[in-house]
């Protein structure tokens, strides 16, 4: 993988753990002020979303190699 991809991935998944980190906030601050449970329930689904395409995005910078 060249070097320019590699960073442009890195670069997406810095972006995307900064986004999970937002909605974990987000979320607590919402579990906190009482806010119904089928809100929190969405917004912890696109937080697992967004892990998901980070462990995929981590994958292709750091493929798995079998020895």
């Amino acid at each position: 993988m060249a070097d320019q991809d590699q960073a442009e991935l890195r670069l997406a998944v810095a972006r995307l753990r900064q986004e999970h980190e937002d909605y974990d906030a987000a979320i607590n601050a919402m579990i906190q002020t009482g806010c119904e449970a089928l809100r929190i329930q969405r917004m912890k689904k696109k937080k697992l979303v967004l892990k998901d395409k980070i462990s995929k995005l981590e994958d292709q910078i750091i493929p798995d190699i079998i020895a």
